[in-house]
This record gives structure tokens, C-alpha cells and sequence, in this order.
């Protein structure tokens, strides 16, 4: 029996989450060289720095991966690259990955770029936000050089989160996650009792605190998310390397923003299904080379369309469909799930089903927008019903 596919609304697949009190960028798995600055993952990675630059969010994680050797000359790559794309102008922090540690010790990395695991506190006037960063380049927690003092430090920023009033929420960024979405599981957490073990903490954490916390993680070269004890887990698809999934496994490089509002980080003690993503939605941000939108240019009032939107990606054709964050807006048009309250509008397209549907005689125009980049559709709606597929 085939089972399938779950689409965490953790993910938004229509909006953006620009609305937010708090927002932080999220870029992983760039795994540039500096013996080949000349290789095409570099111009991905800076790219997608302007991009998130550009975004202009509160925070930036770079969560694992970003170099791919751990020479001492990648980091001062890596370093030198982060000063010409960002600067100061985001706050950020470095986590190492597993190719932190690939060709050289932990010592490489934490020369140029400090601790390998921290705790942040991102305040805003609606609460705080500790970010509680770990190394797992051991692809363990334990098993890496600070194995045992990061866990006991974990161990104490959640209890400080918890009695911390000013706290609203917990976001955990390490690379590998805690499990892998894709078939072959070879990309997560290797001792699995500890990742249960994680995730139960965590779990115990919300249950106990009544307050919010998320993980958000790289190195399985896909976007995806899940949710454990109500606890949302994120993973950021690679910004440079070629993706390891297929595009409908949510194979396709990019970044993630992450939308948070601290005012609604405290769940309470029966928190509702919709808290943890009340609390915290991610927005992925593909990168995108076109944008196709093939709409029927004239359809009769009463019939509909299910509309197939795809955005190329080098020599990739990608869905527009979960993990892709897409916008859709326009002249006419009516964008919701709804069947009743449809107003002056000439059509309505339901995003979580791709439907376009035919109401009125008029004119509309349909507008996506995927990873910034627009595209529109004219359609001409006459009174006699045409088109139904």
C-alpha cells in the first residue's frame, strides 16, 4: 500500500510570511571549494546571499555545509564571501555541518567562525525568541569534540526558556535533522536513540514550558517538513549543490524564510491545532530561472480548470506545488478555498487544489509570483459555459 505524501502547513504554500514580527533567513549546503572558485556552486551561493540580503530579515542562520572541504583556504573563502554579501548588514550565525569537518578538524572552523554551538536571544516588542544553535558534525550530537558540553548546555537554555517570562518560543537550528524525508534515510541523525531522545525532550519541552519550539535543519538536499509532538521540523533545501531529491520530493536549490510571532509563542496548556504554526510558517524561496503560467485564454461562465505551474531551475522543471512558497493575486480573481462571498470577482482559483474557476463574464488576470519572479495570464470569461477539465 502506497502511502501518501504529508504536506505540513508548516509550509505556506500561498502568501509569504513578510507580515511577521520576526523573520529569519535561512541558507545551507553551499559546498563551494576554494581550490575551485571558478565551480558554479559559488555564483548559487552569493546569489542566493542577495537574495536573502535583499529579503531583508532580522536574523540569518547558516545552517551547515556552506563550504565543502574544511580547509583552513574554504573558510577564509567562506569568510571573505560573507563579508562582501552580507557585512553587517543582517546579524548571523555560522553552524557547522558535517563538511565543516571533511577534510580537515573542527579547529578550521571555529578559528575563523567562533563556537560551535551558541544561544542567541532575538527580541522584539512581542516576546523573545532564543535561538539555541548545535554542532552536529559528527552527524551525531554527542559525538563530536564539545559532544558532551552541548548537550548539557541544551539542557540548560531550555530550562532558562522555560522560566525566562521575556521567552516566547525556542528555535533550534543544527544540520542534520533528526530524520530524513527521502527514501533511503542515509541523511539524518546516525544514533537513533538520540534523535528520539531529542525529540522528546523537545516534545516535553512545549508540554511542560507551554511554549513554542521548532527545528530547522540542512543536509538532506531537499525543502521538506514535518511535525513531531508539535514540534514543527524544518529542512532547508542546498543553496549550491545540486539537489539530492527529485523536484517533487522538494529537489530544488533556494532558501527558507521563517515567520515568527513571538505574541503567540505561548500555546497554553491545551494548545490548539493551529498554534505551532500560529507561532512560526516557513516560507521557501526557490530559485528560479522562468516562470511558466499556462492559462485557457477564454473559459465559459460555470466551468474550470486545474492549472499546472511549473518554474525551470537549470535543465529542472519544478512544480508549483508543496514545499514551493508561491504568491498568487490579480485583476478579477478571487484566491481562496471558499464557495460563497466570491464579491465583483470574474474568476476564482483555489491554490490548494490549482482550480480556476469561471463565475462571472469579464475580464481577469491571473498573477504568480515564485522566488520573485512574476508571471501573468489574460483570461476572457463568456457567458456560455467552454471549458471543464
Amino acid at each position: 500500500m502506497t502511502q501518501e505524501p504529508v504536506h505540513d502547513p508548516v509550509i505556506v504554500t500561498d502568501g509569504t510570511v513578510d507580515g511577521r514580527p520576526q523573520r529569519i533567513a535561512v541558507i545551507s549546503d553551499g559546498q563551494f571549494v576554494a581550490r575551485d572558485p571558478g565551480n558554479a556552486l559559488l555564483p548559487n551561493v552569493r546569489k542566493t546571499l542577495r537574495e536573502i540580503v535583499a529579503a531583508r530579515p532580522d536574523y540569518l542562520v547558516i545552517d551547515g555545509d556552506f563550504v565543502d572541504e574544511a580547509s583552513p583556504a574554504d573558510f577564509a573563502l567562506a569568510k571573505q564571501v560573507l563579508d562582501e554579501e552580507v557585512g553587517d548588514a543582517i546579524p548571523w550565525t555560522y553552524v557547522p555541518g558535517n563538511h565543516e569537518v571533511m577534510g580537515g578538524p573542527i579547529g578550521n572552523f571555529t578559528a575563523v567562525f567562533g563556537p560551535t554551538h551558541t544561544t542567541t536571544l532575538l527580541s522584539t516588542p512581542r516576546g523573545a525568541t532564543r535561538l539555541i544553535t548545535l554542532n552536529s558534525s559528527s552527524l551525531t550530537l554527542h559525538g563530536n569534540d564539545d559532544g558532551a558540553a552541548q548537550l548539557v548546555e541544551l539542557e540548560q537554555q531550555l530550562r532558562d526558556a522555560a522560566a525566562d517570562p521575556s521567552v516566547t518560543g525556542v528555535l533550534i537550528a543544527t544540520h542534520v535533522p533528526v530524520d530524513d524525508p527521502l527514501a533511503d534515510r542515509s541523511s539524518q541523525l546516525g544514533d537513533r536513540v538520540e534523535a528520539q531522545q531529542l525529540e522528546d525532550r523537545l516534545g516535553r519541552f512545549r508540554t511542560q514550558s507551554h511554549k513554542s519550539v521548532a527545528v530547522v535543519n540542512g543536509h538532506v538536499g531537499v525543502f521538506h517538513a514535518s511535525s513531531a509532538q508539535g514540534v514543527s521540523m524544518i529542512i532547508n533545501g542546498n543553496s549550491g549543490k545540486t539537489p539530492a531529491g527529485n523536484v517533487t520530493d522538494g529537489g530544488f536549490r533556494g532558501w527558507t524564510m521563517l515567520g515568527i510571532d513571538p505574541a503567540k509563542g505561548v500555546v497554553g496548556t491545551s494548545p490548539k491545532p493551529s498554534a505551532r504554526v500560529d507561532w512560526l510558517r516557513a516560507e521557501t524561496h526557490p530559485s528560479v530561472d522562468a516562470l511558466q503560467l499556462e492559462v485557457p485564454a477564454r473559459l465559459g461562465v460555470g466551468s474550470s480548470v486545474t492549472l499546472a505551474p511549473t518554474f525551470t531551475q537549470g535543465t529542472a522543471s519544478v512544480p508549483v506545488a508543496w514545499p514551493v512558497s508561491a504568491q498568487w493575486s490579480g485583476d478579477g480573481v478571487r484566491v481562496d478555498e471558499a464557495v460563497h462571498g466570491v464579491g465583483g470577482a470574474v474568476v476564482r482559483f483555489d491554490p490548494s487544489t490549482n482550480r480556476l474557476t469561471a463565475l462571472r463574464a469579464g475580464t481577469a488576470v491571473l498573477t504568480l509570483v515564485v522566488g520573485g519572479v512574476k508571471e501573468s495570464a489574460t483570461i476572457q470569461v463568456t457567458g456560455v459555459g467552454a471549458h471543464r477539465s
